[in-house]
């Protein structure tokens, strides 16, 4: 068993946190009770059960069974953002006397929570691709069940690439999934396993930006899904939301605008943040208290 303890940064939001991984109240991979997080994933193969206590102010307590101290130290990190480099953009942009330099002055210290893998980000892009998030969350949830065999302590843990794999086009679609969602799980999950598609860790904006490209290049990956993978599974700040409607009507909320702007619209006015533009969008997401 590892453990470990680290401070929190200023302003950082527990409850956006745990919102963010608590969003299905069945909780058959995940669990959020009494300020803990216990989240159930497979990671470089093996099962594990991580567990991040908010509990003491100003830090997390993690334990994971499988991980080193050094791998549940990255792991803790990268879920909760710990590295973003939100304070650079937050003294860009709260100087300005504009409707969203109010709004991150008041949202300040806000970080993009993190999914447990790149690929659980993926899975869960494509799942929630034209559908409503209730509906994305329940086919999730049987998709845990469907591919993610191994339980701890209760949790069916987040299938990982291989998993998937084992999977057929009839399986996914028993559960919930269109034909072409399926299709485009099984292709990447392939792909994973195969060609290593989603690298462990983004060093550079290179490595996005072949990432992005290698993704694009799947059909039924579109830049919105691309976007938010990078987002979720990397912590990349700069990919371009500009088609959620959430941050659409976020953005016309702000602007006071008569109507919905257009996805080109928003793209426009997003270009202007580089290179924070998914900050800006999570941002626009926490405006309207919505986890995306």
């Amino acid at each position: 068993m590892s453990s470990l303890t680290l401070a929190l940064p200023p302003h950082f939001s527990v409850p956006a946190f745990l919102d963010f991984h608590g969003r299905d109240q069945h909780a058959i991979s995940e669990q959020v009770e009494s300020n803990v997080l216990r989240k159930a994933v497979t990671l470089d193969g093996r099962p594990c059960l991580l567990a991040l206590d908010f509990n003491q102010p100003g830090q997390v307590r993690a334990t994971a069974r499988t991980l080193t101290r050094t791998a549940l130290s990255r792991q803790t990190r990268a879920m909760l953002g710990l590295d973003q480099a939100v304070h650079t953009f937050e003294q860009a942009v709260t100087g300005q006397a504009t409707p969203l330099g109010q709004l991150v002055d008041r949202q300040r210290g806000l970080r993009v929570p993190q999914s447990a893998t790149p690929f659980e980000a993926l899975s869960w892009a494509i799942i929630g691709q034209q559908i409503s998030v209730s509906a994305a969350t329940a086919i999730r949830r049987r998709f845990i069940q469907l591919a993610g065999q191994t339980r701890i302590s209760g949790l069916h843990c987040y299938p990982d690439a291989a998993a998937v794999n084992q999977l057929d086009a009839s399986a996914l679609r028993s559960v919930g999934f269109s034909a072409s969602k399926a299709e485009t799980l099984l292709t990447v999950s392939l792909c994973c396993c195969e060609h290593a598609l989603l690298p462990d860790a983004l060093h550079s904006v290179a490595d996005a930006q072949s990432t992005e490209q290698a993704l694009l290049g799947i059909r039924g990956l579109g830049p919105w899904s691309v976007n938010y993978t990078l987002l979720r599974g990397y912590g990349y700040l700069d990919g371009s939301l500009h088609g959620d409607v959430a941050v659409q009507k976020a953005l016309q909320q702000l602007l006071a605008m008569k109507a919905r702007p257009t996805a080109k619209a928003t793209q426009d006015w997003l270009a202007a943040f580089t290179p924070w533009r998914a900050l800006v969008a999570a941002h626009l997401w926490q405006s309207l208290q919505v986890q995306a």
